[in-house]
């Protein structure tokens, strides 16, 4: 598998939660599980409620939702996902790639899709979903950030301050799901590090 290659960086779901900052809209939040940080991909209803049936194996729908209809196209024609692949990031949507593979055949075919599309169908098939480091330095957030990094016995300078209260700030963003917001007091707090480095 091409994907589990070191250049990849492996992500998993962590959870759905509804967005206070979009009425209607969901956060679906995926997580890189070496590092911690997590990416909020803003997804519609349809989608968070076919990743959280997909994810709950034993619940099944009266009548196929468009996901479970595609999965069993696929198993009909002997095919399944093999990997998801969140490869590109523009104007705050991402991209992805779902691959699939002909169990008898070997053959396998990548098609373009929206990224919450792409979950719900990896996590039908227990697929991996893996991203870029790129995506991950610009879009992720680390939601509980240890502060005793940045508590020592001296007294605080203006500095560690500064960087404490941004981090008191990125906390209570995340907490209202406000993640545009954390995701700029994220940058400007790897920024300051940056500086001291």
């Amino acid at each position: 598998n091409i994907f589990a290659t070191m250049e990849y960086k492996k992500l998993i779901v962590r959870g759905i939660s509804y967005s206070q900052t979009q009425s209607g809209a969901y956060a679906l939040l995926l997580e890189q599980p070496d590092s911690g940080v997590k990416l909020p991909i803003v997804i519609g209803n349809f989608e968070a409620q076919s990743i959280s049936i997909g994810l709950e194996k034993d619940l099944k729908t009266p009548r196929p939702l468009t996901h479970d209809l595609f999965t069993i196209f696929l198993e009909e024609a002997h095919y399944s996902v093999e990997s998801v692949l969140i490869y590109k990031f523009i104007d705050g949507v991402f991209f992805a790639n779902i691959n699939f593979v002909n169990r008898i055949l070997g053959n396998s075919i990548t098609l373009d899709s929206r990224t919450s599309d792409a979950v719900a169908m990896a996590v039908r098939f227990d697929a991996p979903i893996y991203t870029t480091q790129t995506i991950i330095d610009e879009t992720g957030i680390i939601l509980n950030m240890d502060e005793q990094d940045w508590d020592n016995d001296e007294p605080s300078s203006s500095q560690q301050k500064s960087i404490e209260e941004l981090n008191k700030e990125l906390n209570n963003a995340v907490r209202n799901e406000d993640f545009d917001l954390a995701q700029k007091i994220q940058e400007e707090i790897k920024s300051r590090n940056k500086k001291i480095d």
